[in-house]
């Protein structure tokens, strides 16, 4: 109670917002991706809140099964354009794939149509028998409202580059206790081989970042040690980026892979969904998703054989974290992994380590 918020983890301070907004008494709540950085139970136990509100809520979250337990109405904002959907998301995809396929049928049918009508004008309207018929349908043409299909958005493309095969095991402690002055844990005898897939769990606040930066090297441990495999070649994606950055995302890259030409920094920024405007933006001033996107492409350009991922879907929309998963699955390396996502790291994990087991920090 008595610490700093900065000094809290990502979903210790979520929950001092919640908490804060709460207290408020509000007629009507604004929640922008809510869930991220909450643990299994706290988005549990918000789910039941925002059940029984009695008053409105707008909300904006990536996380499927939340909104579909919680919402009743959609808007949806695409090209622009925002769309009134009633109902929760998945009826909503239903009618909007039904509505996006009816809109494509007729816009080839009226494309087949203004194509046999130019077709008719050009061959009729020099002979001076058909010239009428021919103004007719360039008139029908000239009036014609034109139905326009929306530009695909860029859908992301993750491929992690491969390095050589590390030794057989990743990493081991021998008694290792992590903490900041205070142990968040008891101690650790812990090992990961070649080819694991593992995924940490548990409450915010008791120590799996902690812990991951402690297996890096990043933290000094409080007790113990943690031993390395050899040929370890890491990539490390932290929870947060530094908001105090003040590079653009080409210049982010270019100071990562300095041999890379504009070209490829470009191309390797748009894999990762990012459009032209995004990629000349200050990577501060982008969305938390699209940050994400950032920090993930530097990763998937430095060839690796263990991931170590800190909560990588947080702000990640829908076509994102799909595409990570089949990415991860598809991966040859080791993984290492927080996250509070049963639905993303089922089918990905080859284990699940519940952090509770060995925290000293259980509230």
């Amino acid at each position: 109670m008595d610490k700093s918020v900065a000094d809290l983890s990502g979903g210790q301070r979520t929950k001092v917002l919640l908490g804060k907004l709460l207290l408020e008494k509000p007629d009507i709540l604004l929640l922008d991706e809510p869930t991220n950085y909450l643990d299994v139970e706290n988005i549990e136990w918000l789910k039941r809140y925002l059940n029984d509100y009695e008053n409105a809520f707008i909300l904006i979250s990536h996380d499927i099964p939340f909104l579909n337990s919680v919402i009743n109405l959609i808007y949806h904002m695409d090209n622009q354009e925002l769309n009134r959907y009633p109902g929760g998301y998945d009826h909503f995809q239903e009618v909007y794939a039904m509505k996006k396929a009816q809109l494509e049928a007729a816009y080839n049918k009226q494309q087949k149509e203004i194509a046999d009508l130019k077709d008719f004008v050009a061959r009729n309207k020099a002979r001076v028998a058909t010239r009428n018929m021919a103004m007719s349908r360039q008139k029908k043409l000239d009036k014609m409202d034109i139905i326009e299909l929306a530009a695909e958005k860029p859908k992301p493309e993750f491929h992690f580059k491969e390095a050589r095969t590390p030794g057989r095991y990743l990493f081991q402690t021998k008694d290792l206790v992590i903490g900041y002055g205070e142990p968040l844990s008891s101690k650790l005898n812990l090992q990961m081989e070649r080819g694991q897939k593992i995924v940490l769990t548990g409450a915010n606040g008791i120590g799996k970042t902690t812990l991951l930066k402690s297996l890096l090297g990043l933290i000094p441990s409080l007790e113990g040690e943690v031993e390395q495999g050899d040929y370890l070649e890491i990539g490390y994606f932290e929870q947060e980026m530094d908001q105090n950055i003040n590079t653009t995302c080409i210049e982010e890259l270019w100071q990562e892979f300095p041999g890379f030409s504009q070209y490829e920094v470009r191309a390797a920024l748009a894999k990762c969904g990012l459009t032209t405007k995004h990629i000349e933006s200050k990577v501060k001033v982008l969305s938390g998703g699209e940050q994400a996107k950032v920090r993930l492409c530097k990763i998937i350009n430095r060839e690796s054989n263990l991931l170590v991922l800190d909560e990588p879907t947080n702000h990640l929309d829908v076509d994102a974290k799909d595409e990570l998963k089949r990415a991860l699955q598809e991966y040859k390396g080791s993984i290492l992994m927080v996250c509070h996502e049963p639905e993303f790291y089922n089918g990905l994990a080859s284990e699940v380590w519940d952090c509770t087991e060995w925290t000293t920090k259980l509230y």
